[in-house]
């Protein structure tokens, strides 16, 4: 949060705007999701260039987007945004093209990620951290729970027990789909509609318990809020592995009808105020070692070929790494553009409305 000074006299607006650009160059603003950044490389950063990192954070895609749109480019140096929302980002003019004679480490990036549909070229962005939204349940609740988005949609497999849905739009529309035998990848409006339905039933069913995003759906799942919901794959094992008692009876589900595999990235705002720094923070989230190292402490899958050395065995199997059949049904989330979006956005405020 920057801090405005007041100018006491006219003879001192010199001295006092050459204080705040010397405060500014010593600062990064890192807009980041929950619990998504190791504090050792934040550390580190800081001691390499002498400079502090001031972190803000989100708990959704469009949370981000609202922030970025409402003036917030100009707050942040770094936002890491999943793959749907870049070309948004990109086509509303909110982020700098990047200049990668100032990315050293660029050449670690993994194939699939160096030309990636989302960004054609990879202009824009430098991929973060890749992982699976998927199924959440407990174990003792549903001991011979179906593989299967049932859970959450038939009041048949699941008659009693409280359940939550994600905040973000598209995915809810996307396991909807998935579920209808439309795929999770799904565009077509009747396919939209069909999927808005079948939502509207759910979230009127006396169990659901709301519209619930990342790190809060997975205290929800501990404290016995709830007994089924989505999270991403990363945060469910780092959560388990820090405090296995309350997620002794989880497990995390990859439902044979199809899921979201997403990509979450590092952007510069156009308005940044210290885009120098930004690139040097970029270029070191890329490095071999510390690229490894944002992995191993959040326990995604990194997108980075040179950090595989140093991987953590737990990041090489599954949850975090799918199995091959798994993987044959993960989808990107479609990104949505002019009226199709505004379409989108119509039918899924209907859903929430209703």
């Amino acid at each position: 949060m920057k801090i405005n000074k007041t100018i006491l006299a006219l003879s001192l607006g010199s001295f006092a705007l050459a204080g705040q650009v010397q405060a500014q160059e010593n600062k990064l603003y890192l807009f980041n999701w929950t619990e998504y950044m190791d504090p050792a490389i934040i550390e580190a950063f800081e001691e390499k260039y002498d400079v502090e990192v001031v972190q803000n954070y989100f708990n959704s895609n469009p949370e981000m987007f609202a922030k970025l749109n409402a003036g917030g480019t100009s707050q942040y140096d770094i936002v890491v945004p999943s793959n749907y929302y870049i070309p948004r980002l990109i086509e509303t003019g909110l982020v700098k093209e990047l200049d990668k004679s100032k990315l050293d480490n660029l050449d670690n990036v993994m194939e699939q990620f160096a030309d990636p549909s989302y960004d054609p070229g990879a202009r824009y962005s430098a991929p973060y951290q890749w992982g699976v939204t998927g199924l959440i349940y407990n174990t003792e609740t549903f001991p011979d729970a179906p593989k299967s988005w049932s859970l959450l949609f038939d009041p048949e497999v699941n008659p009693e027990y409280p359940f939550g849905l994600m905040g973000d739009g598209q995915v809810s529309i996307g396991i909807a789909c998935a579920y209808l035998g439309h795929g999770y990848d799904c565009t077509s409006m009747d396919a939209w509609r069909e999927a808005a339905q079948l939502l509207i039933e759910t979230k009127n069913r006396g169990t659901f318990s709301g519209f619930t995003d990342g790190t809060p759906a997975l205290q929800q799942l501990s404290r016995g809020v709830t007994h089924a919901g989505l999270s991403y794959n990363g945060d469910f094992l780092f959560y388990k592995e820090e405090n296995p008692e309350a997620f002794a009876d989880m497990e995390f589900m990859i439902p044979d009808e199809g899921a979201e595999m997403w990509v979450d990235a590092m952007m510069i705002p156009k308005d940044a105020p210290n885009p120098d720094m930004a690139y040097k923070f970029i270029d070191f989230i890329l490095d071999a070692e510390v690229g490894a190292q944002l992995s191993n402490y959040n326990y995604y899958a990194s997108p980075n070929a040179a950090a595989r050395p140093y991987l953590d065995a737990v990041l090489t199997e599954p949850p975090v790494q799918p199995s091959e059949a798994d993987m044959a049904r993960l989808r990107f989330t479609p990104t949505l553009e002019g009226e199709q979006l505004q379409t989108f956005q119509q039918l899924w405020s209907e859903v929430k409305s209703r």
